[in-house]
């Protein structure tokens, strides 16, 4: 029995643990039903987690496992949700975005958003680490571990995390624009800029807006949009932009266009390249749920796919994720959606496995070999798992055969990082 009870309670942990299996048990049934039967013949009432009068006092055991250093114990103990804490989290949440794989069992990643001010970290195994407080933005580069770091009117790119500078970008037109996202070019010598004032590629020579172009000369046009998204091909062949307004644009390194996808949903949302270059995925979203449809490389160039029709240029790859975040390993994707799932689908759609974690998806990661996987959300939390390890508990949702390491919750108003 774990240590820190207040007498008065002696049964908490056998109620907490007890009915986090039956809600983890029955929401696993239903998805189950309704995934193989659909939807519409589950007629069953929804799940309930009856657990939300015992979230504070668990809050506090967590923070007294942290503090005396307790915290595998108390993992064992009280295996994690996410429904009790809903209270907590929207008061304390925030979003954590950029996760990027540095070696080892190594990330960085910040909190905020584009339009916050943003706090760097680095995660070491379990320790975790400020940095300066003046970075605006991190990036990594598809291949050959290139970093590049924003800070107020300047970009850097360096050969590894803290290696050698490649170049320094100064910004002007884009200086006090947030930052979206940021990728830089496998060499470092050109920076992706995605931001809702547009999308830019940048250079030594200029800041280049290449997404959305005022094609019909509108004297009253904006670049200003939402949504925006944007990647490069591994390669670093191919640039792809879209946001709430425009379709998905395939570029060339320069930013020339070379072809159009248009959305199978209602707003362009997300998109990213196979592993091995050889697929585009495109996601497009209506409230929480999307289209996902795929498209071979070889037809990227002139390629011309209309909003909302069934076409041989393109094979659905999933009909249900407002996708956020993902990542591409071997022949396979990990995509991050609206409700707090994860979920991975091959190059033809194939679903291979579901994970749920909570909240909105807004980072993930993953290690070089491809098998640890770090994934944040809205809630403000880092989830860390090893990927196809087994499950640690019977409070799992999900059908993926992972092990979660840890989870830590970096909280408004808390002290400090709370690991679980």
């Amino acid at each position: 029995m774990f240590n820190f009870f207040k007498k008065n309670k002696p049964n908490i942990q056998e109620e907490w643990n007890s009915k986090g299996e039956q809600y983890a048990t029955a929401i696993n049934k239903m998805v189950e039903f309704g995934e193989k039967n659909g939807w519409e013949n589950w007629k069953g009432e929804e799940p309930q987690d009856n657990r939300n009068h015992l979230a504070n006092e668990i809050l506090n055991l967590l923070r007294t496992a942290n503090r005396e250093q307790k915290t595998d114990l108390f993992r064992e103990s009280f295996p994690p949700a996410h429904e009790p804490f809903i209270p907590f989290l929207e008061k304390q949440g925030q979003s954590i975005e950029m996760l990027h794989f540095i070696d080892n069992q190594k990330i960085v990643f910040l909190t905020g958003t584009s339009y916050q001010k943003r706090q760097a970290y680095i995660l070491d195994n379990d320790i975790i680490l400020e940095l300066e407080d003046n970075i605006t933005a991190i990036g990594k580069s598809k291949r050959n571990n290139i970093f590049a770091i924003a800070v107020p009117g300047k970009i850097s790119t360096y050969n590894g995390w803290e290696g050698t500078l490649i170049a320094e970008f100064m910004l002007n037109e884009t200086a006090k624009f947030g930052i979206t996202e940021l990728i830089p070019f496998n060499d470092g010598r050109k920076i992706l800029l995605v931001t809702s004032e547009g999308i830019y590629l940048v250079d030594k020579d200029a800041e280049k807006l290449i997404h959305p172009l005022n094609e019909s000369n509108d004297e009253d046009w904006s670049p200003n949009i939402d949504m925006e998204n944007a990647t490069l091909s591994n390669d670093n062949t191919f640039i792809v932009a879209g946001d709430q307004c425009y379709d998905h644009a395939i570029m060339d390194a320069e930013g020339n266009t070379l072809g159009n996808i248009g959305p199978q949903s209602s707003y362009p949302h997300f998109c990213l390249f196979s592993h091995d270059d050889g697929q585009l995925i495109t996601n497009s979203c209506h409230f929480y749920n999307g289209i996902t449809i795929g498209i071979d490389a070889d037809k990227l160039k002139g390629a011309n796919i209309e909003p909302y029709t069934e076409s041989d240029q393109y094979n659905v790859i999933d009909d249900n994720m407002r996708v956020y975040v993902g990542v591409a390993i071997d022949d396979y994707y990990i995509l991050g959606d609206a409700y707090g799932y994860i979920k991975a689908f091959d190059k033809n759609g194939k679903k291979r496995w579901q994970h749920f974690l909570g909240s909105t998806i807004s980072g993930i990661t993953v290690s070089d070999d491809g098998l640890t996987l770090w994934v944040a959300s809205c809630s403000g939390m880092i989830h860390k798992l090893l990927l196809g390890k087994g499950h640690r508990d019977k409070h799992t949702i999900g059908d993926g055969n992972h092990y979660e390491e840890f989870r830590l919750l970096i909280w408004k108003e808390e002290s400090q990082p709370l690991k679980w």
